[in-house]
């Protein structure tokens, strides 16, 4: 349900870690199986299964054939199943690994409970938390993507939880892509503006609501431009600008690198990959110190507020523009490419799946085994 044409994170790790292991184990062969519009094949690993979309859900499905996807891993014959969706594909991943005899990993990369209370109400977290525990519970092997969210499957009763922060790829997203007077130039706007920029799906959870209100109060010389939000939000703000959603990474690094600092609003975000693509490309950050973004973000390489709201949003980002911006967005690059680079990030996945499998293919670079994944 998490991979989709304009989903972030999930879907840029997944696609990471495809190429990664093509490159570095090449003797691992590694398939994804994504919900899409019809039944098919891409020729390189990526298999599709026909799932209803989800109705305004932004080109997200919800798979409901659990016998379609546990079909579609049987054939595949893995020696390791990773299933990064707790409900209908996590669940046919948990029968394929009983039926084949293999481990099976669940990577939980959002909060549902809290989403659930968020979009339902407060009455719709306990019973959706319930089920969530119970599923994850199941697996061989569960990998949260940061502290916070094995904190929020502790408390639900999920023990064991690993937490593997996310990468980004620090060629790709680099200070190096930086045009800012292009960019100016295309947004009608003076050298003198200082450019926030957030980019992300126009979700409630993402709270552009904050940035928007943050953004009104300061005011000149602030604008913020809000990447993939969508055309509404423009309106409601003078100091406001939008762009479409960008999915090539070549382009949003252009973007990214090009603005003052980057802000992301949201207190319950599980990691926030967007986040170190943006440290990557040299850019501070102002986040909230709460849920996963406080595990990235610190006074050395951004700002942080205390909570989400406007006023203390504002605050926190005129007090980072009162520091020296360029030494912070240094160390926010350095960052990224010292504890964030996608070797780093793999070679623990791969020691991960090392112990849940007793096979050392997966940390063996250019074995000479082939194993399925």
């Amino acid at each position: 349900m998490l991979y989709a044409p304009r989903s972030g994170g999930v879907k840029r790790y997944l696609c990471a870690k495809r190429d990664w292991l093509a490159q570095k184990r090449p003797k691992v062969r590694h398939s994804l199986v994504v919900p899409g519009a019809a039944d098919a094949y891409d020729g390189q690993g990526l298999w599709s299964i026909y799932t209803a979309p989800l109705p305004f859900g932004d080109g997200y499905r919800w798979p409901a054939s659990r016998t379609a996807w546990m079909r579609r891993l049987l054939r595949r014959n893995p020696s390791l199943i990773e299933a990064g969706d707790p409900y209908t594909p996590g669940l046919a991943a948990q029968r394929a690994g009983q039926r084949l005899g293999v481990p099976v990993a669940g990577f939980c990369h959002t909060d549902l409970p809290a989403l659930a209370a968020l979009h339902f109400g407060d009455w719709a977290e306990r019973p959706i938390r319930r089920r969530w525990a119970r599923i994850y519970s199941q697996f061989d092997q569960v990998i949260a993507p940061s502290l916070f969210i094995a904190g929020r499957l502790a408390e639900a009763g999920v023990e064991g939880a690993v937490a593997l922060p996310l990468g980004v790829d620090v060629q790709a997203f680099s200070p190096r892509n930086a045009d800012p007077a292009a960019l100016r130039r295309r947004l009608g706007l003076g050298a003198g503006r200082r450019l926030l920029v957030f980019a992300g799906r126009p979700a409630r959870e993402k709270r552009i609501d904050v940035l928007i209100e943050a953004a009104a109060r300061l005011g000149d010389p602030y604008t913020l431009l809000l990447v993939g939000a969508g055309p509404a939000a423009e309106a409601s703000a003078p100091n406001v600008l939008c762009l479409p959603y960008e999915r090539d990474p070549a382009a949003l690094s252009r973007l990214l690198a090009s603005c003052d600092a980057f802000v992301h609003a949201n207190d319950a975000e599980p990691f926030g990959l967007v986040v170190l693509e943006a440290m990557a490309c040299g850019l501070p950050v102002v986040g909230v110190d709460a849920g996963g973004l406080a595990e990235s973000i610190d006074e050395a390489v951004g700002q942080l507020a205390p909570r989400s709201e406007a006023g203390a949003f504002a605050e926190a980002i005129e007090a980072l523009f009162a520091r020296d911006l360029c030494a912070v967005g240094r160390a926010a690059r350095e960052r990224a490419v010292q504890v964030h680079g996608w070797d780093t990030v793999f070679d623990r996945l791969m020691r991960i799946y090392a112990a849940m499998t007793g096979d050392a293919v997966f940390v063996e670079a250019g074995a000479e085994r082939v194993r399925r994944h």
